[in-house]
Order: C-alpha cells, then sequence, then structure tokens
C-alpha cells in the first residue's frame, strides 16, 4: 500500500523534528559526564516519562494489542494485566533498596557497584551478559519497527531496520542522554495521543462505539484480569504475574543499566525514587490502553473481516494503522509508533554504550571517565551498538508468536542472574568467589529452564525464568559463601 502525500509529509516532518530537537537538547556535551548523565541535573518528571518511554517499544504498541485480540495471538482479554501489577511491587522494592546503592560516590554504571562489593570479574561478566541481552531484544524491537515501513512502502525487510536505526541513532550518537531524556519526553506524548487518537477512531466502526467494544467484550467474557490457577506452563496467571513480574522489575528497573542510567541523571536519590515509583502506575494505565485498542480491534474485524486472516498478533494494529486510518491520521499515528520505537533504541544505544566504555574500555586502557578518549569512544561505541542491533533486526522471525513475549523472555534469561548478584553483594560474607559461582548456577538454572525441561515435556512459564535463575543464583552463591573457599 502506497502511503499517501500528506501523511508521508508529515511522518517525514516529524521524523526530522524529532532529530532535529534531540540535536538541539543534547547540543555540545563537553565530557563523558555530559554524554553519558546529562551533567547529574535532569528533572525528575522528565526522568519519569523518559524510563516510561524507554520500556515503551514497538513491541508494547504493535504486540500487545494483539495479545487482547484474540486467543490465537494471546490470551483474549485483559489477563496480561497481571503483569504489571507484579512490577508495582517490584519497583516499589527497588526503589528503596536498590537506588540508595546507586548515589555512594561517583558512579556511572549499574554494574560498579559489582566491582566495589563484588569484584572486577564479576562486574565484567554482569556487564556483559547486559550487552547481549540488550542488543538481542532491541534488535528484535527493531525488527518489529521494520514491519510497518514494509507494510507501507513495500521496502525490504533490511532496508527497513536501516531506516529505522539511522534515524535513532542520528541524534543519539551526538547528544547522549540529554537527547535521548528530553526527547523521550516528547515521544511520549505523541505515541500516547497516538494510541489515544487509534482507540477512538476503532470505536468510531464498531456498533455502539467504544462503550460498544466494552460491552461485547464483557458479554464474551473477555474482560478477565485475574487467573487464580498455578499452572507454571502459563505465563498469564496472577501468581507468575506478581511473583515474577515483580522480579522481572526490580531486575530490569533495579540493576539494569538501560533504566539505572536515568538514576543516575537525576540532581537526587530523592528525585530518582521518585521517578521509579511513579513509572509503576503510568505503566499499568498505558498497558491499559493497548489491552483496551486490542478488544476494539477484535469488535471492529468481526464486523469487517480482514481480506487475509492475520498470521501474526504483531500485524492487527499495524494493519488497522495502515489500511483503516483516514489521510492525516496515519501519518500522525505512524508518528506514535516511530516515537515508541526510537524512545526504547536510542535509550538502549546509550546505556549500552555506557556500559561498554566504563565497564571494559576505561579499566582496560587506564584512561579517567572524564577524558576526551572516554568522549570520543561513548559515541563511536553507540554507532556500533546500532550496526549490532541492525543485524539482529533483519532476521525475519516467522514463527507466529508475539515479539513482546519474546522480548520479555529474553530479559528474563540474565535479568534474574544479574539480580541474583546484587542481592549477594548486600548479604554479609560476600565474596567474589561465592558470587562468580552463584553466576554460574544461575545460567545453569537457566539453561536448564529454557533447554533441559522443554525436552522432558515440562514447561515453566517465561515469568518464572527470572525468580528460577535469580533464586539458583543467590542459592549457589550463599552456600559457596559458606565454605572455606579462596577469594
Amino acid at each position: 500500500m502506497a502511503i499517501a502525500p500528506l501523511d508521508l509529509v508529515l511522518l517525514v516532518v516529524y521524523l526530522g523534528g524529532t532529530i532535529a530537537f534531540g540535536l538541539w537538547m543534547g547540543r555540545g556535551p563537553t565530557s563523558a559526564q555530559d554524554y553519558l548523565l546529562g551533567g547529574r541535573n535532569l528533572p525528575w518528571w522528565a526522568l519519569l516519562l523518559s524510563i516510561v518511554a524507554t520500556e515503551t517499544s514497538t513491541a508494547t504498541f504493535l504486540s500487545v494489542p494483539g495479545i487482547a485480540y484474540s486467543a490465537q495471538f494471546g490470551t483474549g482479554d485483559l489477563r496480561f494485566l497481571q503483569l504489571p501489577l507484579g512490577y508495582l511491587v517490584g519497583r516499589t522494592i527497588a526503589a528503596f533498596l536498590l537506588v540508595p546503592l546507586y548515589f555512594r560516590g561517583e558512579l556511572f554504571t549499574a554494574y560498579e557497584v559489582l566491582r566495589v562489593r563484588s569484584g572486577p570479574a564479576v562486574r565484567t561478566l554482569a556487564s556483559g551478559l547486559f550487552l547481549v541481552t540488550r542488543t538481542l531484544a532491541d534488535g528484535l524491537r527493531l525488527y518489529l519497527t521494520a514491519v510497518v515501513l514494509q507494510l507501507m512502502f513495500g521496502w525490504s525487510l533490511p532496508l527497513s531496520v536501516v531506516v529505522t536505526g539511522a534515524c535513532t541513532v542520528a541524534y543519539t550518537a551526538l547528544g547522549g542522554i540529554k537527547a535521548v531524556v528530553w526527547t523521550d519526553v516528547v515521544q511520549f506524548v505523541v505515541y500516547m495521543l497516538g494510541a489515544g487518537t487509534a482507540l477512538l477512531m476503532i470505536g468510531a466502526g464498531v456498533d455502539g462505539g467504544l462503550p460498544g467494544v466494552f460491552t461485547q467484550a464483557a458479554d464474551a467474557g473477555r474482560l478477565r484480569v485475574f487467573d487464580l490457577g498455578w499452572d507454571f506452563s502459563t505465563p498469564y496467571t496472577l501468581w507468575a504475574g506478581v511473583l515474577g513480574g515483580a522480579v522481572l522489575s526490580i531486575g530490569s528497573h533495579g540493576v539494569d543499566q538501560l533504566i539505572v542510567q536515568r538514576f543516575l541523571s537525576a540532581r537526587s536519590q530523592r528525585d530518582a525514587q521518585k521517578a521509579l515509583l511513579w513509572s509503576g502506575p503510568l505503566v499499568l494505565a498505558q498497558f491499559t490502553l493497548f489491552l483496551a485498542i486490542g478488544l476494539g480491534l477484535s469488535a471492529l474485524f468481526a464486523k469487517n473481516p480482514p481480506p487475509t486472516p492475520f498470521a501474526k498478533g504483531d500485524h492487527v494494529f499495524a494493519h488497522f494503522i495502515v489500511h483503516h486510518l483516514p489521510t492525516g491520521l496515519v501519518g500522525i499515528v505512524l508518528g506514535a509508533l516511530f516515537s515508541a520505537a526510537m524512545s526504547t533504541l536510542s535509550s538502549s544505544l546509550s546505556a549500552s554504550a555506557s556500559a561498554l566504555v566504563n565497564d571494559f574500555l576505561l579499566p582496560a586502557t587506564g584512561h579517567r571517565p572524564d577524558s576526551r578518549f572516554a568522549l570520543r569512544a561513548a559515541k563511536l561505541a553507540t554507532v556500533l551498538f546500532c550496526a549490532l542491533q541492525v543485524v539482529v533486526g533483519v532476521i525475519d522471525y516467522g514463527d507466529g508468536s508475539a515479539v513482546v513475549t519474546k522480548v520479555l523472555a529474553i530479559a528474563t534469561v540474565t535479568t534474574g542472574v544479574i539480580l541474583g548478584l546484587f542481592v549477594l553483594a548486600l548479604l554479609p560474607g560476600r565474596s567474589p568467589t561465592a558470587s562468580l559461582l552463584g553466576l554460574c548456577g544461575g545460567i545453569a538454572a537457566i539453561v536448564g529452564v529454557v533447554f533441559v525441561l522443554p525436552a522432558q515435556d515440562v514447561k515453566l512459564a517465561w515469568p518464572w525464568h527470572g525468580l528460577a535463575s535469580c533464586g539458583a543464583t543467590v542459592l549457589v552463591g550463599w552456600l559457596a559463601s559458606r565454605l572455606p573457599l579462596r577469594t
């Protein structure tokens, strides 16, 4: 389908304006601290919106509606909301237990805490795990954004991925975290307005409008939120959501450099805690909006079926945007979609560059964090990680499952291990050797959960993976600390 000239103009103007705004807001970083931490002087409300925008990628924008759209692609109802309930618990714990750690001394990354408490080897391994999983997960997000460009312009997947990556890296590589945070603020407003507009347009095409959407969903039993079952192979139960979601959120928002970089950019510990605590309710409201879009699309396409059945839940909302919105609104909602994509990708590039420079390059070369070498290396690392994510993004993931679940599943693989290392670092009697053995135990546990159990026809749903790997890391590390090991 060829995009209308007006929509194309709106989209190009928006993307160009975003890049220009990011470059202007992040102009002239004079040191690595300015480039990677915004001079540690960013307001809490901007960091709040940046945190939410960072975790709201194209996977949220396109995949979450697909989960509510039908049981073929997800739950077909609102049970996904059990997961952000766990986020509320996890972020509260992270705000009061972990955030204070980052305001003891002049830290640049989350993993420097591990260097101080558990030794440089543990810090290096944890940072390396972050870099690998972040590159894989955000390459998937890049892929999902490129799918929309394919639908619009008929471009090849590689070209679509490269264009999206190039738009994002343009302001990130030059402006650093300050450019990222302030463009996140704008992008949050744009994608929320775009999603709200799309929901209103969906309601206009359903008998009875938006109330009719929810009436139909209620009659079909699709407003269900809670599942009290104990089926550990099902990801959307209350216990998987609250317990697994809490561990995932403590890890992703307490020890993951992507979010910790924002804490370190705050004016004070209190500001960092406020930004983190308020992000939970905001994300819960946001998920509710995107699930409502999925219910609306189900009602709309029940009345007007698409010519070809959808192969993936990720394609349902994308199809509506491209084929059902009127001219003018297409460009606006596409701008919202790219806002969601670019906010996450830019944050990922900045956080990955920070981890590579401060956890690997500076210790290896002996340069100081305030040296010109550190600033140049951070900019080059930003471009490097963009290239790596493009490589991941050009792979066509055609198994039909929602990309958002793939992204969250990747996050749980190592988030639990790294969280376990932080728990060990806080325990009395900690030692580098015990932490290294705990790390090995956590990785062994996740390998068993992901590869061994399925071979035995035993499935553990992905929200439990982080709990399993974190528990194994802590247990093995704690037992090792009780043994007379040399450190």
